[in-house]
């Protein structure tokens, strides 16, 4: 390769922007520093909140495994299992900045909030989890 063309061709990958990060990534990163919040904020309650690994890429067969063992699409990524006055859990979808909720975790959050039993919200930043987290708890 001549030193033009080599030199044209670094010129253009510093001009290319950095590949944007999937959004799983972000979102996994946002709920892992949720968690580890949590548990030092709240080590009593440890167990009360976990994660539903719904999520992922899986072959067919561990999918129809999966399907035959109860999992339900649409289920909130996590959940705890605390009563306050108002509700018997709270139930968190974590997003990243930008993410929006799918069409069956919308399905999913009627059915289970349609008698006012549990609290459902979106959570967009380690910030959006710990005022909802505290306002729940603080309605003990």
């Amino acid at each position: 390769m001549s030193k033009i063309a080599s030199d044209k061709l670094m010129a253009r990958m510093k001009k290319e922007p950095q590949r944007r990060k999937r959004p799983y990534e972000e979102e996994h990163r946002i709920q892992c520093a949720c968690v580890q919040w949590f548990y030092f904020k709240h080590p009593e309650l440890r167990g009360r909140l976990f994660a539903v690994p719904n999520g992922g890429k899986r072959n067919v067969v561990v999918a129809a495994k999966l399907k035959a063992e109860g999992v339900v699409s649409g289920v909130s990524d996590l959940i705890l299992l605390r009563r306050n006055r108002n509700y018997g859990a709270l139930l968190i979808e974590m997003k990243g900045e930008k993410g929006k909720q799918t069409e069956l975790q919308k399905e999913w959050e009627s059915i289970v909030c349609r008698d006012g039993e549990f609290k459902y919200v979106v959570c967009h930043s380690l910030g959006d989890f710990v005022r909802e987290v505290e306002d729940f708890l603080n309605n003990v």
